[in-house]
């Protein structure tokens, strides 16, 4: 490999090269490094996809960055809050708002609020998915928006207090936003919803199923345990 113009040294070489090849083999079993097992054993993130009228959307979910908003929604989620609601905001170029309207209007009673994350550096970029408020930081419930642009106005203000300012990014469409754009170009104009008619789809966009996808953390590996 170097010339080996001695044998002592070629000799030298490969009991050293054997040497540290039996001690990676001993300390990692199949010769992976230490980052790759602990990749392996790192659970994949949560996601959840919402079955509407107009099309299927799948949501991944940042537990990392946003553990009691992923918290909150999955919640709701599994006890079925979503299903059967409508998508009920739509702005063309800003975000698309769903959570606990009613094809009929009436509103799905929610559980109490959660704290605002919003301090955990994710942003309103396209495609990321936030919880909905009322003006006081610590209101959020059930509504959640995707948004449809870059938004960096409804991010935290660098200069405010941490969760003070700004709408908590718990997720991203990771498929189907496509869909996204298909609800968001809907004929507006309706009177189902607390929004406006210009923000109102005419026909209610269903939303027939939420179903969420957590799977388990992997074993690790003998030598890792």
């Amino acid at each position: 490999m170097y010339g080996m113009r001695i044998a002592a040294i070629a000799l030298a070489s490969a009991l050293a090269a054997g040497a540290a090849s039996a001690q990676t083999t001993s300390s990692h079993g199949s010769g992976a490094s230490p980052a790759a097992a602990t990749a392996s054993m790192v659970a994949a993130p949560p996601q959840a996809t919402f079955e509407t009228s107009l099309g299927s959307f799948t949501i991944t979910l940042d537990r990392i960055g946003a553990p009691k908003s992923v918290a909150n929604f999955i919640a709701y989620a599994r006890a079925g809050h979503y299903d059967g609601t409508i998508i009920y905001r739509v702005v063309p170029g800003f975000v698309i708002q769903m959570g606990s309207i009613e094809p009929n209007g009436s509103s799905r009673p929610t559980q109490p609020p959660i704290a605002l994350e919003s301090g955990n550096g994710l942003k309103n970029v396209r495609g990321s998915v936030a919880m909905a408020r009322e003006a006081s930081p610590n209101t959020a419930t059930a509504e959640i928006f995707v948004n449809l642009a870059d938004n960096p106005d409804l991010d935290a203000k660098p200069a405010a207090p941490p969760n003070t300012t700004g709408y908590a990014v718990f997720g991203r469409v990771s498929d189907g936003m496509d869909v996204v754009d298909k609800i968001a170009a809907v004929p507006l104009g309706g009177t189902v919803g607390p929004f406006a008619p210009s923000a109102s789809p005419v026909t209610p966009v269903i939303i027939k199923k939420v179903t969420v996808t957590d799977p388990p953390a992997p074993n690790p590996p003998p030598s890792a345990r």
